[in-house]
C-alpha cells in the first residue's frame, strides 16, 4: 500500500491522535510474553500461529508488530540469542519498510477503507484473505507475515478462508492473530493456534504508556491522568479515550447509568442518547461503548461464582450491541434507537440474573 493512500484514508485498527501499533517501538509490560517469544525465535522453535488474546487496548497489536519487525530484522534465528528483547532501531529498514507498509513479506488483514461510503467496511472480508494468500504463494527464503487486527472482525467466510491458510502453512510463515474475545474466534482457528493471552496493564503503566506518548496527552493534568489510568481496566486506549474532552465526565454519566440497572433512568438514558446523535459525536459514542464493555467485563469476572447460565444473558447483549454499533457505523445510522435498546436490553439482562 502507497504511503499516499495510508496518509488519505484513516486506518480502522489505530486509535486516533495516537501512533500505529507498527509504528510503536516500546512496548509497556508484558515483559514474559515478549521473552518467551524471543526464545522460542531465538531456539527455532516459533509455533506457526499465534492469538494474542486479551482487553481492547493493552499492547497485543504492539506486541505483534515488535515480533513481526525483530524477525525480519534478524533473519538468522540463532543471532538473536543475545538480544535482551524484541526493541528494533526505528531507523533499521525492516522498522522503516513496516512503518510504511512497504514491506512484501508482511501481511495485514484489518476493516478496510470503503472509497464509495468514506467509512470502514463492517468486516474483513474472504476478499481481503484472499488478497494476503497470495503473499504465501511465492517461494520465500525467509518469514512470511500476516497479522490480523482483530479476529473480531473477521466475517464467517473470511475466518474460514483463514483457516485453511493455517491448517496448511506455507514454510517459513507466521500469523499473529489479535483477538480481544479469545473464546469466540472460530473453534477450529482456534485449535490450531498457539494462545498468548496478555494480563490487564497496571495503572501505573498505563501512565508510563502516556508518558512515552508525550504531546497532547503529557500536557494533561497530572492527577486527570492519574484518574483515567484508575478507571481504564488495565486500557491505554480507554484511558486515552477517558482523556479526551469531557471523557472522565462521560463515563461517570454512563457508570451511573449502568449500576442503576435493571433499573432504568430514562431521562438520564434519552439525555444520553441525545448526546451521541449525529455523525460528529462518533468519538463519544466510542467512548460510550468502551464504558458499557469494561462495564460488562467486570460483572462477568467478579459474579462467575453465581453460574455461567445467568451471566449469558449479559454477553449476549453485548454481542448483539457490538453488532448493531458496526452497522450503525457503516450505514451512518442514527445511534439514538441503539442507546435505548441497549440499556433496555442491560436491564432485562440484570433482571433475570438478579
Amino acid at each position: 500500500m502507497a504511503s499516499r493512500t495510508i496518509e488519505a484514508a484513516p486506518e480502522a485498527d489505530r486509535f486516533e491522535p495516537a501512533p500505529h501499533p507498527r509504528q510503536t517501538y516500546d512496548l509497556v509490560g508484558h515483559r514474559q510474553a515478549e521473552r518467551a517469544l524471543l526464545d522460542a525465535y531465538a531456539a527455532g522453535r516459533l509455533p506457526h500461529a499465534f492469538i494474542i488474546g486479551g482487553e481492547k487496548g493493552i499492547g497485543k497489536a504492539t506486541l505483534a508488530w515488535r515480533l513481526a519487525r525483530f524477525i525480519l530484522a534478524n533473519p538468522d534465528p540463532a543471532a538473536a540469542k543475545a538480544a535482551q528483547n524484541l526493541g528494533v532501531d526505528p531507523g533499521h529498514s525492516a522498522a522503516r519498510k513496516i512503518a510504511a507498509l512497504s514491506q512484501g513479506d508482511v501481511a495485514l488483514l484489518r476493516r478496510e477503507w470503503n472509497e464509495r461510503s468514506k467509512r470502514h467496511f463492517s468486516e474483513i472480508r474472504v476478499d481481503d484473505v484472499r488478497a494476503a494468500a497470495h503473499m504465501f504463494r511465492r517461494s520465500a527464503s525467509f518469514y512470511r507475515i500476516c497479522i490480523v487486527d482483530s479476529a473480531e472482525d473477521l466475517n464467517r467466510s473470511a475466518a474460514n478462508a483463514l483457516l485453511k491458510l493455517v491448517e496448511e502453512p506455507p514454510p517459513r510463515s507466521l500469523f499473529l492473530i489479535v483477538a480481544h474475545r479469545p473464546a469466540l474466534v472460530l473453534p477450529t482457528l482456534r485449535s490450531r493456534c498457539r494462545m498468548l493471552l496478555l494480563r490487564p496493564l497496571s495503572s501505573h503503566e498505563i501512565l508510563a504508556a502516556i508518558e512515552a506518548l508525550g504531546e497532547p496527552w503529557t500536557d494533561i493534568d497530572l492527577k486527570v491522568r492519574h484518574a483515567a489510568a484508575e478507571r481504564a481496566h488495565g486500557s491505554v486506549a480507554a484511558a486515552l479515550s477517558l482523556l479526551a474532552e469531557d471523557g472522565l465526565e462521560l463515563d461517570t454519566l454512563v457508570g451511573r447509568l449502568l449500576d442503576a440497572l435493571p433499573n432504568l433512568d430514562w431521562r438520564g438514558i434519552y439525555a444520553l442518547a441525545e448526546r451521541l446523535a449525529g455523525r460528529d459525536n462518533e468519538p463519544e459514542f466510542e467512548r460510550v461503548m468502551t464504558s458499557v464493555a469494561v462495564w460488562i467485563d467486570a460483572r462477568l469476572h467478579s459474579e462467575t461464582a453465581r453460574g455461567a447460565g445467568r451471566l449469558a444473558p449479559l454477553a449476549e447483549v453485548w454481542e448483539k450491541a457490538a453488532e448493531a454499533a458496526r452497522e450503525a457505523e457503516v450505514m451512518n445510522l442514527d445511534k439514538r434507537p441503539l442507546i435505548l435498546s441497549l440499556f433496555a436490553d442491560l436491564a432485562a439482562a440484570r433482571a433475570r440474573a438478579a
